[in-house]
């Protein structure tokens, strides 16, 4: 029964990735159908991630107050109303209306979820977790692809949220399975509030280290399609919404990795081997051509390094602070990362209008140099107050 749960978590974890490539990959067309500009992306990808943002930091109190399983259910069904939403829109302000749902129901279960692995497996199945993640976001862009190809972007929303309607009903008719999988209501212990977690040396440079992570990679799952569009010749639309599965292909196959080896290596030193992998990449994105077969290696090797990089941070929460402030951490940390995804690829939406798209690995660089330099000094602050 155990691994019936697991099977199921990691099923949950595909649902979570499911919408976060979507409008990436639709966002060249959707820009023209709507008549806007292609920064306007950025506001909507805010209002979804201000969304996740908030139920990130409420997160806590849900998991002191509900058992996983329903944060699970309830988080998925808002994602569906969030996709079907986004498929009926056909005005550029009604997307801000279902981005609500649509942000809301990331956030709670992913906190939810990290926060309950982190504190009932191994690193290996954290990886292994978010590897899954990283397989629903492969699924979304290529699913919109054939919806470009065959009948109109709203489609890719549509059948994206049929494939989540069916995620939610295993996960509905697994629900008896929580109870085998050791879940108690008092899961969390006696934990401690957001306030008290601030406090705890290495919170904050953490919280940093996340926001630039997710910086960059929110800016890849949104303008990675644009870059290609931009800095490309001869692509065509299906095409160019297909790239937008590299960088979660290359997270599916960096977490694939990390999943095998990471019970032996630990989780700080493969965050610094990913951090070197993404660099790589990034060098590669900025080699100069027409030609698109370079540009591809690279986000996939940028999704590559990228991979274990959150999940191990998540994984490492209980470890370096303690469980009692664990469930408040994971949180903050979540809410911190949504920040990163909220401002940041809005702000390279601005920069890119006036200094073109060809700036985009650039604008990578900078922020994968800010994750490493302040996880390791979260490292040394650990260290001195272990």
């Amino acid at each position: 029964m155990g691994s019936l749960l697991l099977a199921v978590i990691y099923l949950a974890f595909v649902s979570l990735g499911l919408p976060d490539s979507l409008l990436g990959s639709a966002w060249p067309v959707m820009q023209t159908a709507m008549g806007v500009p292609s920064s306007y992306a950025g506001y909507v990808s805010m209002t979804i991630a201000f969304m996740t943002i908030l139920s990130s930091l409420i997160s806590p109190k849900l998991i002191q107050r509900f058992e996983t399983k329903w944060i699970v259910a309830a988080s998925i069904a808002l994602t569906v109303v969030g996709l079907l939403g986004f498929s009926c829109s056909g005005q550029y302000w009604m997307l801000f209306l279902f981005a609500l749902p649509y942000g809301l129901g990331a956030g709670s279960v992913d906190a939810a979820l990290n926060h309950y692995v982190a504190n009932h497996y191994s690193s290996r199945v954290m990886n292994f977790l978010h590897c899954f993640y990283g397989f629903g976001a492969v699924i979304s862009p290529n699913i919109m692809a054939l919806a470009l190809k065959y009948a109109h972007w709203n489609d890719g929303y549509r059948w994206t949220a049929f494939v989540q309607m069916g995620i939610l009903a295993v996960c509905i008719l697994s629900l008896p399975l929580w109870k085998t999988g050791g879940q108690a209501e008092g899961d969390t212990g006696e934990s401690a509030g957001i306030r008290a977690a601030l406090k705890v040396p290495g919170v904050v440079l953490t919280l940093i280290a996340f926001f630039a992570y997710c910086a960059g990679e929110a800016t890849c799952f949104l303008w990675t399609s644009s870059y290609f569009a931009g800095t490309k010749e001869g692509l065509s639309q299906e095409r160019i919404a297909s790239f937008g599965s590299l960088i979660f292909g290359g997270l599916m196959l960096g977490r694939l990795i990390a999943g095998f080896i990471s019970n032996r290596i630990g989780d700080r030193k493969l965050i610094r081997a990913g951090l070197v992998v993404e660099a790589l990449g990034i060098l590669l994105v900025l080699i100069p051509g027409s030609q698109y077969h370079t540009a591809a290696a690279g986000f996939l090797m940028i999704g590559t390094g990228m991979g274990p990089i959150y999940p191990s941070i998540q994984h490492m929460a209980p470890a370096n602070f303690g469980k009692k402030y664990s469930a408040s951490v994971i949180g903050l940390q979540m809410a911190s990362a949504y920040i990163g995804s909220t401002f940041m690829p809005t702000v390279f939406g601005f920069i890119q209008q006036n200094a073109g798209i060809a700036i985009m690995p650039v604008y990578l660089l900078i922020f994968a140099a800010l994750n490493f330099a302040f996880l390791e000094l979260a490292y040394r602050k650990i260290g001195k107050n272990a």
